[in-house]
Order: structure tokens, then C-alpha cells, then sequence
């Protein structure tokens, strides 16, 4: 004798069994789901690595535990053999650099340091330290590039518009971001303390528009900056879409402030990888790229203007040590900017994008994938 209310039960469990059973088509419990169209077009058809092996890593970026890519461009060799956007950019979108302008900074000085205008290891020409008695007067180009000059600088913090990169660029120091940074006193002897600091690009950025000026009036001090930059960086290197922003008294935002497309940004991790030579020409001698990529006395992590693939002199992580060659090195802004370099692979990868803390995480993992498919040199 059959039972109605077994009978249905039966029957319902069936259905359900036979809807999960569809609804798997396509997927299968042993391997990875499939790869997008917009995944596998972001790759060329022949990258030197598994096609699609580079492809998920790089779809990985793409991943909302990630947060918002933006663009992604990776260069094997000179080569761009994986480029990808978010909805909404592309390959001619400028996107703000924030911190990674503070290595364009870096390089700036050196070019100056190599004409001659400026000098590593002598005090810096900032006319508010020249007073008797000022140690401030003590602090050598050398340790603004190694972010060790001893002033009171304080990068982050709670609240956040307490900190000084919020007032230097937003609040009561924003029309003269220079005269700001340069009034604080010292906290510490200088060289002596490693610091990371907007603050300390800032007044980088005013060294270089006395280098090149005389000239207090803003417009003067903008075109000079403007005109040097673009006539011995961004044309040479072939980065003509970047775009570097100035205050109200001429000075150039070197801490956070350089718009360029992901190509460019791709151009210049070239430029850096290639020791500041551009299709074998010297643009700036090869020693400034490798004093540039030397661990800061204070801090192993950190060099000039650049973040070193090691532990930081506090413990923390910024890059992938043990993930990543040894000699790898990156541009890093706030946010998730990432030009990450690894000479011994011949590899530069370009990120872009608003990820928080925890996200970041996610896609530095994928940088790695990323990194883990090309062969060490």
C-alpha cells in the first residue's frame, strides 16, 4: 500500500536533488570554476607563462575580497602580457598616484643631484633652517630621501585629521604645503630615526623649485618643476600622459599628487628595473636607481623614496618577503597603488584601485600569484 504523505516527500526531495544537479552544470567540486571572457582577453595569446594560470591570478585582482581594481597591467620583459580594467576606466585613464609620487620625487632629485644643483650629504638649502642655532640646518639631503630627518612629522594617527599629511594637504597647511612641513621642529636627532613621512616629500618637492628657480612667485616655480620633470623623466621614458599637480605656492604635491595612466605607471617601474636607462640610453645614471633601491640605515625595508621587498625595522610587512625575489622593490600608495618590480624576473606589475587595510592583503596575495608563474633569472 503506497503512503500519500511519504509519496510526496519523496518526490519533493527528487526535484530538489534533479534542480541542484542542474544548477552544477558547468561546475565541477575538483577544480576551479571557469574563467571569465573578460579574464582570459586581459591576457596575450602567448605571456611566456600558462595562459590561463595568468589569467585567474590576474582575475584575482578582480575579486571582490579586493576591493575596486581599477586597472592592472602586468610587463614581462618590457612587455605587456596582461592588462585589465575596471568598469568604467581604461587605457587612458589618468589615476592618482598618491604615494608612489613620492618615488617620481626621488627620481626628480636625483636628476637634479646629477646636474650639479643639488648635493646628497650637505645640509639642504632651506632658508627657515639657516638661522645660528637651528639643527634643523643640520639635515642632509641623504636623510630626506631616506625619510630619517628627525622632524615631527606624524604620518596616520586618530583622529585622522590630525595627522600631518591630512593638514599639509587638505587644512591649515594646503596653500603652502612646503612652509608647513618645513616649520615643524625636530623630535629627534637627525639620521637618527627612521619615520615615513608625506611631509618629508613635500619639502623634497620645495628643494627642487629652488634648484631650478630663484623665483618665489608660484607660476614660475610651477612651470620650472613642470617643465624639468616632463623634458628629463616623462618624455624620455615615454610616460606622456602623467600629469603632476602643484599648491597655491607653486609647489609640486611630489608626496601624493602625480596622475598617470596604468601604461605609464608600467613605464616607469620600467624605467626604475632598468636602472633609469630607456631603450639603452641613460636618462639618470644607474647608481641613483641602486642608492634609490638600498636599505635606508634606520629601516631595511625602506630605501629612497621606494619600499624594499624585506621586513620593515618594526616587524611589519609592506611587500611579500619570502613571496618574492629578494631584490623586488614597489612603489606603494594609499589605498592599494602598487608598481611592483622584480628585476630578477625582468617583471613589473601595475595596480590601481580603493582597497582598505584588509583587502589589501587580497591583492597582494594575487601579486604574488602573479609572480609565482615567472621564472627567476
Amino acid at each position: 500500500m503506497r503512503h500519500p504523505v511519504l509519496f510526496r516527500v519523496l518526490a519533493t526531495c527528487a526535484l530538489a536533488g534533479l534542480a541542484l544537479g542542474l544548477a552544477s552544470c558547468g561546475r565541477t567540486d575538483s577544480g576551479p570554476a571557469p574563467l571569465s571572457e573578460a579574464a582570459l582577453a586581459a591576457v596575450v595569446q602567448a605571456p611566456g607563462v600558462p595562459r590561463k594560470a595568468l589569467a585567474r591570478a590576474v582575475d584575482g585582482l578582480f575579486d571582490a575580497a579586493a576591493g575596486e581594481t581599477r586597472a592592472v597591467v602586468v610587463l614581462s620583459g618590457g612587455w605587456i602580457v596582461a592588462e585589465r580594467y575596471g568598469p568604467g576606466f581604461g587605457p587612458d585613464t589618468r589615476l592618482i598616484g598618491w604615494s608612489m609620487s613620492k618615488t617620481i620625487t626621488g627620481v626628480l632629485i636625483g636628476l637634479l643631484v646629477s646636474d650639479g644643483r643639488l648635493r646628497l650629504d650637505e645640509s639642504v638649502p632651506v632658508p627657515a633652517w639657516q638661522r645660528s642655532g637651528d639643527a634643523r640646518g643640520e639635515i642632509t639631503l641623504r636623510q630626506l630621501l631616506q625619510m630619517r630627518s628627525g622632524l615631527r612629522h606624524t604620518e596616520g594617527g586618530s583622529p585622522v585629521w590630525r595627522a600631518d599629511e591630512v593638514r599639509m594637504l587638505f587644512l591649515d597647511g594646503r596653500d603652502d604645503m612646503a612652509g608647513y612641513a618645513e616649520a615643524q621642529p625636530l623630535e629627534a636627532e637627525p639620521g637618527s630615526r627612521f619615520e615615513y613621512s608625506s611631509a618629508t616629500s613635500v619639502i623634497l618637492s620645495d628643494l627642487a623649485a629652488r634648484a631650478l628657480t630663484d623665483s618665489a612667485d608660484p607660476e614660475i616655480r610651477r612651470r620650472a618643476v613642470a617643465d624639468y620633470l616632463h623634458t628629463r623623466l616623462f618624455e624620455p621614458a615615454g610616460m606622456r600622459s602623467m600629469r603632476p599637480e602643484f599648491d597655491a605656492a607653486g609647489t609640486l604635491i611630489g608626496s601624493s599628487m602625480v596622475f598617470g595612466t596604468a601604461r605609464d605607471w608600467g613605464r616607469f617601474g620600467e624605467f626604475l628595473r632598468n636602472g633609469g636607462a630607456v631603450r639603452g640610453a641613460q636618462v639618470l645614471p644607474r647608481g641613483w636607481i641602486e642608492f634609490m633601491t638600498s636599505p635606508s640605515p634606520r629601516n631595511p625595508g625602506y630605501g629612497a623614496q621606494l619600499w624594499l621587498n624585506r621586513p620593515q625595522a618594526d616587524g611589519s610587512v609592506v611587500l611579500l618577503p619570502g613571496r618574492a625575489p629578494a631584490d623586488a622593490f614597489a612603489c606603494v600608495g594609499h589605498l592599494g597603488q602598487y608598481v611592483l618590480v622584480s628585476p630578477r624576473q625582468r617583471l613589473t606589475i601595475v595596480r590601481l584601485g580603493h582597497s582598505d587595510e584588509t583587502q589589501r592583503r587580497r591583492v597582494l596575495d594575487s601579486m604574488a600569484d602573479i609572480l609565482a608563474l615567472f621564472p627567476k633569472r
